[in-house]
């Protein structure tokens, strides 16, 4: 048993060694979907099992989940390719083998001492440009992961320390911006030899028993802190639902249905209901369906540890070959819309047995937009970018104005960045007034971008959400306004037929694309927010005229 002051500076120095791979892949990234967004993440993972043992604080809460399944995929092909040895690399970024969807490259590594795996470290990032119909990878129409970019399984990249050079040509050949691939990929690299120095160096101070010893010890405790939160909530289940607006392909709407149960120190997440996989690319896989949750749990129970155990307690029901399981090779580009839903049902269903601990929805859509084209030079340039917006109002105060999707701690780019990166500018970067829903503590503001092309043509495509169906308040709180996108064509703005997706909109010099992005949903009773909250309200301009 080691004493509570150890465990607590190992836990401490094992975050450490998690927080600088991230920060060195921030820092050597090439795109600014990893430089800029810190759209990546970085961990150490279980030697037999994979399961996540410690987490970055500035990753992707999202790869918590995830990568436990990348890590045990890779275990298993080792075990069946039996030539695992110190110095290798696997890469891939299959999204039906511990993956999300293409743009996400993983690099792990096993970490050897004495002769034999003591543990796994592991890096993902998301990769400006991989391939496919669309620049970017967004592709709202595709139909198979085929045409969403290139499929890697698990393979080499290093064979005992060796670099295996075909490797990386086939990966810079099969994207737009081979520069950024080699770029992005030596960054991920160098954090992982980063990662695999810290580490000798803490086992060597501390022995390899004693870290061993703390690493189940914190699992442990994650599970024990998870099960006493889950006990405090009363017994029963409660059923939440909401809606994705469409597949891409056709218009109709896709349910995602939860039954939450609570039985005593045990949770159930049963994901039954939801709908069948469809055709177009918001399907996701399992792997990434239990991530997830695991994010609307580390909302809900905010100080869990960022480790396997808080997933101890937790069982799962999921139907393949559903929308939240699909299987190859069904597309599963979009499963950034399709995951913020669940974590929409999962605060709505806990506001339903414990209101004090939930909020309402955020904006629900990443709006995943690309701009591409090519330079007078005949250079070729694609600018990539996601976009905030408004966050549930909550039990202590009204929501966050403009903010990031709630899957992670990934930043919007700056404006000066992707402007000083593209033939781009923003006429308009602002709040949108009356985005947020009414309630005693209101949700918090969308926001409006509106970006002009400088360069003579270009294409844009859009992947969205909530376009048909609002963010949701909880607890009496009101639904926020619908996202709206905007683009300048020969006719005069238009908006896609299929409200929030859409491909190969044809730009000309001086004409401009925008987006109104949803805000939060609203949290209680709207009768109970106070005059002095309203008038402020008005005055800052977050909404025009006064209610109630």
């Amino acid at each position: 048993m080691i004493d509570a002051v150890t465990l607590a500076i190992l836990n401490g120095r094992l975050e450490q060694i998690a927080d600088e791979m991230d920060a060195t892949l921030f820092r050597s990234a090439f795109n600014p979907i990893i430089a800029e967004a810190h759209d990546a993440s970085h961990g150490i993972y279980d030697a037999e099992n994979g399961d996540t043992l410690v987490q970055g604080k500035s990753g992707l809460p999202i790869f918590v989940g995830v990568m436990a399944f990348a890590v045990k995929a890779v275990i298993e092909k080792a075990y069946t390719d039996g030539d695992l040895v110190d110095g290798d690399i696997y890469i891939f970024n299959d999204p039906y083998e511990g993956g999300t969807h293409l743009s996400d490259f993983r690099l792990v590594k096993p970490f050897f001492r004495n002769g034999s795996v003591y543990c796994y470290l592991a890096s993902v990032g998301h990769w400006h440009d991989v391939g496919g119909n669309v620049p970017g990878n967004y592709n709202p129409i595709a139909t198979e992961s085929f045409q969403e970019g290139m499929l890697i399984p698990p393979v080499k990249l290093f064979k005992a320390g060796v670099l295996q050079q075909d490797i990386v040509d086939i990966l810079q050949a099969n994207s737009r911006l081979p520069l950024s691939v080699f770029g992005d990929l030596n960054a991920q690299i160098n954090a992982l030899d980063l990662g695999n120095k810290r580490l000798n160096s803490l086992l060597d101070q501390y022995g390899d028993d004693t870290i061993k010893s703390a690493l189940s010890e914190l699992k442990e405790r994650a599970s024990k802190m998870m099960r006493a939160y889950i006990s405090a909530l009363p017994d029963g289940e409660t059923i939440a639902e909401d809606f994705l607006d469409n597949d891409g392909i056709v218009d109709e709407p896709l349910k995602i249905n939860l039954r939450l149960k609570i039985e005593g120190d045990k949770m159930l997440l049963d994901f039954g209901q939801s709908s069948a996989q469809c055709s177009g690319p918001v399907n996701i896989s399992r792997s990434t369906t239990i991530a997830a949750c695991y994010v609307a749990l580390k909302h809900i129970f905010g100080d869990v540890p960022a480790n396997a155990g808080v997933l101890e307690p937790v069982d799962f029901i999921v139907e393949e070959n559903s929308l939240l399981a699909a299987l190859a090779p069904k597309p599963v580009g979009g499963y950034t819309e399709t995951i913020l839903r669940l974590i929409d049902v999962i605060f709505q269903a806990v506001a339903k047995i414990a209101p004090e601990r939930s909020n309402g929805c955020a904006y629900g859509t990443i709006n995943a937009l690309s701009i591409a084209g090519y330079r007078e030079n005949g250079q070729r340039w694609v600018m990539f970018s996601f976009f905030g917006g408004g966050h549930g109002g909550h039990p202590l105060g009204d929501g966050l104005n403009h903010g990031n999707a709630p899957i992670s701690t990934a930043t919007i780019p700056p404006l000066e960045i992707l402007e000083a990166a593209y033939p781009i500018k923003f006429n308009q970067w602002a709040l949108r007034p009356n985005s947020g829903g009414d309630g005693k503590f209101r949700g918090g503001l969308g926001a409006t971008y509106e970006i002009e092309l400088l360069e003579k043509s270009a294409d844009a495509f859009l992947f969205g959400e909530r376009g048909k169906f609002s963010p949701k308040g909880v607890v009496g709180g009101k639904e926020a306004s619908k996202n709206i996108f905007t683009y300048e064509g020969d006719d005069g703005p238009t908006n896609p037929k299929m409200v929030s997706k859409i491909v190969g909109v044809k730009l000309k010099r001086g004409q401009s694309v925008r987006i109104d992005t949803p805000g939060g949903g609203g949290y209680g009773n709207p009768l109970d927010r106070s005059k002095r909250a309203r008038d402020h309200d008005v005055q800052l301009g977050y909404v025009t005229e006064k209610k109630l």
